[in-house]
């Protein structure tokens, strides 16, 4: 079971993933935006989250501004998705290379994000 934190400012969006990574006992911790998820971060100690999920475009702090944070400030390792339904996902990418996120378009459908996940949980759990 990994501890998943899904940062959205959309309660639709959160509700579905949270479901579908509950199905797939994985635990959920939930914020609004990148401020909130860096708070949650923070009441949790860094190291006890496996995964990060983030929205791109959120108020208070967007998702770039969020990713920022947790590789530059909080030293965060953590596998991150940045999910996103902006139509210029390549200079998008390219913003996002040097912090090793993962962009996944948005809308997504909920099955292949769950197997992206338990890819990138492999993945890290891999020495």
């Amino acid at each position: 079971m990994a501890r998943i934190l899904i940062v959205d400012d959309d309660p639709h969006t959160v509700r579905v993933m949270a479901m579908w990574l509950t199905r797939h006992d994985h635990q959920v911790l939930e914020a609004t935006n990148g401020r909130e998820g860096v708070t949650a971060l923070a009441d949790q100690a860094v190291g006890a989250v496996d995964l990060i999920i983030t929205d791109m475009n959120m108020p208070v702090m967007d998702g770039l501004e969020f990713v920022g944070v947790l590789r530059n400030e909080l030293m965060l390792q953590a596998p991150i998705i940045m999910l996103s339904s902006r139509c210029d996902q390549p200079a998008l990418a390219a913003q996002l290379e040097p912090y090793s996120v993962h962009l996944y378009p948005k809308p997504f459908v909920p099955s292949r994000l769950v197997a992206k996940i338990d890819q990138l949980l492999v993945a890290a759990a891999t020495p």
